[in-house]
């Protein structure tokens, strides 16, 4: 069984600071759509689902993040930063007429909140879909950290590769047990290409899994969270696995220490992965938050 798409995306590649980014649209082409950012090791084609249920008025267009999806790799590595000037190139191309309402998903929505901060006039509302930061790093981390880098720089990861998409799709299902198996199968369909003999390869560039010789110093993202304009929209899912993550930083309630217009919603039957397994709920409280499309 094949997921069938109710509203199937319209896929086109434009060129982001000198790299072909593939983006899909979904609605009308009149207006400024409100922007999909996907997460790690995601697509922008998997918001489909939520495509299928919010309002067909409402323009929507995602992008693969540089070294994710059918984008281009960055040779030289990928690092945060070129990640909010990648977003800032995307507002200027398809927002030009004010500031942008904002979807992001994890990582989307750690980028989407850092360059909020950073440009509060660029974002007129935000919807953060379980962008709950990372864990604290302690300085005595960097040796050790950096140290790793050096390794693994000297030896590139294979590429994720599978005997067939089914068996893809098995270990997608596996991962997100509550998914349906068709929502299973089209996921793995947006997230490989095949390689011939019925094998599949993974189009995460492999260079995403080394990891990263910069800590993770959340007090400077929080001061970026501090000088967030837009009101933003965060929601968690029920069953979600960083939920533990957020415990002692006092829960998702935390971040009204830092957002001024802060709402916070709660998805049942979900984990991380919330907009894969509720997208009915997902783009119910995405259509209430951004409101009825202007004519």
């Amino acid at each position: 069984m094949t997921y069938r798409p109710a509203r199937p995306g319209r896929h086109a590649t434009v060129t982001l600071r000198g790299l072909d980014h593939h983006v899909v649209r979904w609605g009308p082409d009149s207006g400024d759509p409100v922007l999909f950012l996907h997460g790690y090791a995601d697509a922008a084609a998997t918001f489909q689902f939520v495509a299928d249920e919010i309002d067909p008025e409402l323009p929507l267009l995602a992008i693969d993040w540089r070294g994710f999806g059918a984008s281009a790799r960055s040779p030289g590595g990928y690092w945060f930063p070129d990640y909010y000037a990648d977003l800032e190139s995307m507002i200027d191309a398809f927002c030009p007429n004010g500031p942008a309402r904002v979807v992001g998903h994890s990582m989307g929505a750690n980028v989407a909140m850092i360059y909020a901060g950073a440009r509060p006039a660029r974002v007129a509302r935000l919807v953060n879909l379980e962008g709950f930061g990372l864990p604290r790093t302690d300085p005595a981390q960097a040796p050790d950290r950096i140290g790793r880098w050096l390794d693994e720089v000297g030896a590139p990861p294979a590429a994720g590769e599978y005997a067939s998409l089914e068996e893809l799709a098995i270990r997608v299902a596996k991962r997100n047990p509550r998914l349906s198996p068709d929502r299973a199968g089209f996921i793995a369909a947006c997230w490989s290409e095949p390689i011939g003999d019925g094998r599949v390869r993974l189009l995460t560039d492999p260079a995403h899994r080394r990891v990263n010789p910069y800590l993770y110093r959340r007090e400077e993202m929080e001061a970026c969270w501090r000088r967030i304009e837009a009101p933003v929209l965060m929601v968690a899912g029920r069953e979600s696995e960083l939920l533990a993550r957020l415990v002692p930083e006092g829960g998702v309630a935390s971040f009204g220490a830092f957002l001024r217009k802060l709402a916070v919603e709660e998805v049942a039957g979900a984990g991380h992965m919330l907009h894969h397994e509720q997208p009915r709920a997902v783009a119910r409280l995405i259509e209430a938050f951004f409101g009825k499309p202007v004519p």
